[in-house]
């Protein structure tokens, strides 16, 4: 499980650098927040073999709605916004126990 913020990195690096975590983390629940020009931009990534238990589409939205955004995508990989900047970091401490509540 990791929830991290990488301010200034674009959408695209983003969700380059959450497939290069999955495959490095193996199983793994991943949320990569970017903060540019007062807007969030979100990637989620889960690997296959916990899309099962856990969606990216559902984990970007649990980030993505405390900040007033939205998102979507796959099981394996999704993408999300919001422009609450400042209730972003709880929104990423808050992935921990979400990830937890559906491993339980």
């Amino acid at each position: 499980m990791l929830a991290a913020r990488l301010d200034g990195t674009d959408p695209k690096s983003l969700r380059g650098t959450v497939d290069q975590l999955k495959q490095k983390l193996g199983s793994a629940a991943i949320v990569l927040a970017a903060v540019n020009d007062d807007r969030i931009s979100l990637v989620a990534g889960v690997s296959d073999d916990a899309t099962d238990r856990i969606k990216a589409g559902e984990l970007v939205n649990a980030v993505a709605t405390p900040i007033g955004g939205k998102g979507g995508g796959r099981a394996d990989m999704a993408q999300g916004g919001g422009s609450d900047v400042a209730a972003l970091d709880g929104a990423l401490s808050a992935v921990t126990d979400w990830v937890r509540a559906r491993l339980g």
